[in-house]
């Protein structure tokens, strides 16, 4: 059966807009039970697994661009969950309360649960009625104008931005029939799944080179009939004629923008630049596409990064030091050359020919190391100058080295179109949602 659209022509006005005539409007509550998470003292609580334990999806691990971080879970006891309270595939999880008002609503939707796992305080899971409203058909709908409207009005609070769950019940849906419902989620889930498979890609890309890394700098498989030499400073062997250098040897460094908040956006402005920050880092190493922009006058030549560039995190608020030291790749939007580093990140500009992706995998299977040179007590903060003189790395012949980079770099460059490839995707789905959602664009047949 074919793919059919038609622009619908035949409106009704309702209390939050035009919808086709066919469509009806109601209360969130009518669809859905919300269930807040579970309530716990933080004795229970571990990061760790122990016996007789479940996983808690905390708002933490909702990211901003609604996707599920499984890391930095947290644990508590089975038996203090209650029934209602626990997660099922295709379950919507939403952030209740936050410190970050912007956070607040943000959600992300269960795809599968490689765990038992339970639902924090912080955060929403709405049990559906699936005899009125579609799992796939809402997660596309909570996106959409109509909550985000809805939710600005609704979050309140001064240290602690909340969402009352008797707010979120009132809140005013629009919904077509069963049937319709699930051909808008099947057109809008053909983008997010297209969007997982490059996400997959990246992720057996990225590993694929980390196993070359560590086959030919950690084990020397490609080197083990040449002879070896003791290194102190490594305290271990390596094959005769690499060096061992000081990272500040081999690389210039520049640290970032100091910023006030006020010249942070969230949304493109003009005279501003795409700004990295830390929300750009992936736990251990890698880079996010989640931008902001900056627009400020203290802007230097040196805070500029171009696609491609190495740089470092900074500073780091997780439990487990999983952030600073970490590495990553910048990768721009089309259409952008550069973009400015805030001061949570640091430039490192390679000056030994082809060091760069020999350097990123380094930095990204040492980081555990690399954050032994941070400090600080709620917020690590890497020593940038202890850091350049501690670390430590072997350098190999030139000709090893451009070997690597010409095995790798194809690896690297299709990880950034990939990365590219999602973006364009999530336009598309981005562009498509509001007239699906709001029935200007009918799908009649899939």
């Amino acid at each position: 059966m074919p793919l059919k659209f038609r622009w619908e022509t035949e409106f009704k006005e309702t209390e939050i807009g035009e919808i086709p005539k066919d469509w009806e409007v109601g209360k969130l509550g009518s669809f859905v039970d919300i269930v807040r998470g579970v309530s716990f003292s933080k004795e229970y609580a571990s990061f760790k697994q122990f016996n007789n334990c479940i996983a808690l999806l905390r708002a933490s691990n909702i990211a901003r661009d609604g996707s599920l971080r499984l890391e930095d879970l947290m644990y508590i006891p089975k038996e203090i969950v209650k029934e209602e309270q626990f997660i099922k595939e295709l379950d919507i999880i939403m952030v209740a309360s936050s410190g970050n008002k912007d956070l607040v609503g943000k959600f992300a939707q269960i795809k599968e649960i490689p765990f038992t796992s339970g639902l924090t305080f912080g955060a929403f899971n709405f049990c559906i009625r699936p005899q009125r409203i579609g799992k796939l058909f809402l997660k596309f709908l909570l996106s959409s104008e109509i909550i985000e409207n809805q939710l600005e009005k609704a979050v309140d609070g001064t240290n602690i931005n909340n969402l009352r769950i008797s707010d979120l019940k009132n809140f005013k849906i629009l919904f077509p029939p069963l049937p319709e419902q699930a051909r808008i989620a099947t057109v809008l889930s053909w983008f997010d799944d297209l969007i997982e498979v490059k996400k997959k890609q990246n992720e057996i890309l990225e590993k694929t080179a980390m196993a070359i890394f560590k086959s030919w700098f950690i084990d020397f498989e490609p080197f083990k009939d040449e002879e070896f030499v003791y290194n102190e400073e490594l305290g271990r062997e390596i094959p005769k004629g690499w060096e061992v250098k000081r990272l500040g040897d081999v690389v210039k460094a520049f640290k970032g923008l100091s910023y006030k908040s006020s010249e942070k956006y969230q949304e493109n402005i003009e005279g501003g630049y795409i700004f990295i920050t830390l929300d750009n880092f992936i736990r251990g190493g890698g880079f996010k596409n989640e931008y902001s922009w900056i627009k400020s006058e203290k802007i230097k030549k040196s805070h500029f990064v171009k696609e491609g560039d190495l740089i470092i995190a900074l500073t780091d608020m997780t439990h487990d030091a999983k952030i600073v030291g970490a590495p990553a790749i910048v990768n721009l939007p089309n259409g952008f050359d550069y973009g400015v580093i805030s001061l949570d990140c640091m430039k490192l500009e390679p000056i030994v020919e082809n060091l760069k992706y020999y350097l990123y995998m380094f930095l990204k299977y040492t980081q555990e190391d690399n954050s032994t040179f941070a400090n600080g007590a709620n917020v690590l903060h890497l020593m940038v100058n202890n850091f350049l003189v501690g670390k430590l790395l072997q350098i190999p012949p030139p000709p090893i080295l451009q070997s690597f980079h010409s095995l790798v770099e194809p690896l690297f460059q299709k990880i950034i179109l990939n990365q590219k490839q999602i973006m364009t995707l999530r336009k598309v789905r981005d562009t498509l949602l509001p007239l699906l959602i709001f029935g200007k664009l009918r799908v009649e047949e899939i």
